[in-house]
């Protein structure tokens, strides 16, 4: 791939409150993270700081997708909505991202939902899991291939789910495992990278949405302050970050 690297962030939600006053949408949620991933690979791997160029597409009201020819990457980002639901603009997600699977040049990132739609699109089972939701910093048990593709033996990271994919597809690495999720990423070299958490979240976001969604009873007691205990605990969302521009840099 030439610099810069032309990655089109699909929005697939638009953040709430506090943390959409800051950002605006996920695109200028995830561009910080990338930009954070660009800085730690140059100070880590001693290279020239690649150059992004950050495409943003509201796909939920606009529906408007990036052609192809022009990017290099497409990422998925995280949703409030169902990834195994049938509403039009979520099949219209899942038919892109099967073309996008069919080809060589354009590459794949997919964020806790944009995992999820990955899986769907590559044909297995995604729904409610019967574990119950995850939440706040997590500890996820790492593959070997996920050691080295992170920099970390095991990885901390943000989690805000209720539905999960089930089984990996055959043609993928799997990443690592929790607790409550078997499927916490899955690699595919030069093709795709995909994490069931959400590294560019910071403490900041997920306590808010902790703090909406316990007012709204999604979440009781607690589940709240089981969460909000660990909102504020180291996590490794750069270190994913820096992840997935080594995914895109690599040959």
């Amino acid at each position: 791939m030439q610099q810069p690297l032309k990655i089109a962030v699909l929005e697939c939600d638009e953040p709430i409150g506090r943390t959409k006053d800051k950002y605006g949408g996920y695109g200028n949620v995830f561009k910080a993270l990338l930009d954070s991933g660009a800085d730690l690979i140059a100070d880590k791997d001693g290279v020239k700081r690649p150059e992004l160029d950050i495409r943003k597409y509201d796909v939920v009201n606009a529906e408007v997708y990036p052609k192809l020819e022009d990017i290099d990457a497409v990422l998925l980002t995280g949703s409030r909505y169902t990834a195994f639901d049938n509403d039009p603009w979520i099949l219209k997600l899942v038919e892109f991202t099967k073309q996008v699977l069919a080809q060589k040049s354009v590459r794949l990132i997919g964020v806790c939902f944009g995992h999820q739609i990955v899986g769907r699109a590559m044909d297995v089972k995604v729904d409610r899991s019967d574990r119950g939701w995850e939440v706040s910093v997590t500890p996820v048990q790492l593959t070997e291939k996920a050691k080295a593709l992170f920099g970390v033996k095991e990885l901390a990271i943000h989690q805000m789910h209720h539905d999960i994919v089930y089984t990996y597809p055959e043609s993928v690495e799997p990443l690592g495992h929790s607790p409550r999720c078997d499927v916490q990423g899955m690699y595919t070299k030069g093709r795709l990278i995909t994490v069931q958490g959400h590294p560019e979240f910071t403490g900041d976001i997920v306590e808010e949405l902790l703090e909406n969604r316990h007012a709204r009873g999604i979440f009781d007691d607690a589940m709240f302050k089981d969460g909000m205990e660990r909102v504020r605990k180291h996590h490794d969302g750069v270190a994913v970050g820096a992840a997935f521009i080594r995914f895109l840099l690599e040959g």
